[in-house]
Parts: C-alpha cells; structure tokens; sequence
C-alpha cells in the first residue's frame, strides 16, 4: 500500500492503538493490497476516552465492557454490581488499555 495513505492512517488513529503495535501496524499496512484500503479505512475503532468516561458512570454495572465486546466480563459486572464497586475502580485504570486492545483485535482481521 502507499506511504502515504499508511502515515494518514496512523497519524489519525493512533490514539485508539497501544504505542508498541503502531510500528507493527505500520508494517502489515505497508504490505497489504490497494484493494483492502476501502474496508481498512472504514474500520469502526472505540474511543478509549470514551470508554473511560463510561467507565466512571456506569461502569458498576458492565456498560463499558459491553461496549468493547467484552460480553462476559459486563455480564459479570452486572451481576456483581461492579465486585461491589471493587472491580468498578480497577477498570478505570484498565478500560483503556482494554479498548486499544480490542481495536487492535478488530484491525488484525481486516489485515490478515
């Protein structure tokens, strides 16, 4: 694929991968075809500011980890109100690492 093209992609999604898989999303972009650009451009990333902001909201009661696809641990939230709160604070320290994970997941198999 154009330079180009894979730099405008980084410079304005990098905010929704960890720092260390940027360089390797570089260099998988730079290797695929033109014809997966289209889908590749369109990918629909979670925010990890927003995420955290749900978090503190609602977070006792799974929402944010519904809205990343962690379908089990907001079931588990929810039933648990949160570990009572507990489990509530600690994914606010972890819900955004989390979503840039889960971004990551969702572009690996548009790349592969």
């Amino acid at each position: 694929m154009d330079t180009q093209k894979v730099d405008m992609f980084i410079m304005s999604n990098a905010k929704f991968f960890e720092s260390h898989h940027l360089n390797a999303i570089r260099e998988r972009l730079l290797t695929v075809d033109d014809s997966k650009w289209p889908m590749i451009s369109t990918v629909q990333l979670k925010d990890p500011t927003t995420s955290l902001i749900i978090s503190i909201l609602a977070g006792s009661l799974g929402i944010d980890r519904f809205i990343i696809g962690d379908t089990g641990l907001g079931v588990g939230k929810l039933l648990t109100c949160g570990g009572l709160g507990i489990w509530a604070i600690v994914d606010w320290f972890l819900i955004q690492s989390a979503t840039r994970e889960k971004n990551m997941q969702v572009l690996q198999q548009f790349l592969y």
